[in-house]
């Protein structure tokens, strides 16, 4: 959690300033929309007396073997359904909107799910990009569950799990939109479509500050530094929120409090293991091993159970000639990993099966803007 008061209150009046006031100022997104050249696929290639797990494995082949549909990834594709399934690429958000609209009609439980990971920053200019996961649950009984997943190598951060409504769905495709028209530099059709996405869900922090950067763009500063505050408001742990208001406050002059917010991310970034991780590993491709090997110390007394600490250590060991000491860690790295039997790990299976006492690493999803100076 970041460390600073803001002061701040929602503002009904304010908000309905920001936002559609009735549902038919949203356009349907239809993600889950079944078109006919899909039904009949699915009924060219899944026998009719499939059901079960051996159905889920089947429309597992469907999607990602190359005999069939062969999808492939495209962090662009943010598309609907029936789009993947036209043009055989999806982001994770697409992927799970293709996989969900299949997996309903052949009669299938399953629902989104937010999964957090290790973020991973795009630089897009002067944007910085933050990418976040998603992936599916499905319940075949009350005591089996599995979960379809584009990218099942990702580090998941922590053991909670979210499963979001299909409404939350549309906003989390509303928010990507947008985002996309921001990088395109068509700033009115972004604020639209980011609107769009808070009509149909108000608590959607990421959107709340992706709103703030794009209002920033159209110079409506009051407005933008209300929506960021919102953004931080409805979860305390939204750095670029708190980072987006110091540079802002920067810009309109205000220094001290400027240093103040971008003070209280700095100390949030330093408690953080992974932001330590992130520059060790920066460091060490520099070939500055000395810093590589303080900044892996201080992630693992932070977070002495994560594998990929030991092992990048162990690696920097190596590095500064110590090939003992790097073995030890090296080892313990990998015993870690293999004692983790609760995470996701790397595989070129996009689908697990789980029961009802596994723990699944899980929270947000989407994209969210900050600017880089």
């Amino acid at each position: 959690m970041i460390s600073i008061n803001t002061g701040f209150r929602p503002d009904p009046e304010i908000e309905n300033q920001l936002l559609p006031r009735s549902r038919s100022e949203v356009p349907a997104a239809e993600l889950l929309e079944m078109t006919p050249e899909m039904v009949a696929y699915l009924e060219k290639h899944v026998p009719s007396d499939l059901d079960g797990w051996e159905l889920v494995v089947q429309l597992q082949s469907l999607l990602f073997s190359e005999e069939y549909l062969g999808i492939v990834y495209d962090d662009a594709a943010n598309f609907s359904a029936a789009e993947v399934f036209a043009e055989r690429r999806a982001n994770c958000l697409s992927l799970v909107n293709l996989y969900i609209a299949l997996a309903r009609h052949l009669g299938l439980e399953v629902n989104y799910q937010t999964a957090k990971v290790r973020p991973t920053w795009n630089r897009r200019g002067e944007l910085l990009v933050v990418s976040e996961h998603i992936n599916a649950l499905g319940r075949l009984s009350p005591n089996s569950q599995y979960v379809v997943d584009f990218t099942p190598e990702v580090q998941l951060q922590q053991a909670s799990a979210k499963t979001i409504s299909d409404q939350e769905a549309e906003a989390l495709y509303f928010n990507n939109l947008a985002v996309e028209h921001l990088i395109e530099g068509d700033v009115v059709k972004a604020r639209d479509t980011v609107q769009h996405a808070l009509y149909l869900d108000p608590e959607l922090d990421i959107a709340w500050n992706n709103l703030g950067s794009i209002l920033g763009r159209l110079d409506q500063v009051d407005l933008a530094e209300y929506s960021y505050q919102k953004a931080f408001w409805l979860n305390r742990n939204n750095a670029s929120a708190i980072s987006n208001l110091a540079r802002l406050y920067d810009g309109k002059g205000e220094e001290q409090l400027a240093l103040r917010y971008a003070g209280a991310v700095e100390a949030y970034k330093r408690r953080n293991p992974y932001y330590h991780y992130m520059l060790g590993n920066s460091a060490f491709e520099d070939g500055e091993f000395a810093d590589a090997q303080r900044h892996f110390e201080r992630a693992i007394r932070r977070n002495d159970l994560e594998p990929d600490f030991y092992l990048a250590l162990g690696l920097t060991h190596q590095e500064m000639g110590d090939e003992e000491r790097g073995e030890e860690l090296l080892l313990m790295g990998q015993a870690l990993r293999t004692l983790g039997d609760q995470r996701y790990r790397s595989s070129q299976s996009r689908l697990r099966r789980i029961d009802n006492r596994s723990i699944l690493r899980s929270t947000s999803a989407g994209i969210r803007v900050e600017f880089n100076d």
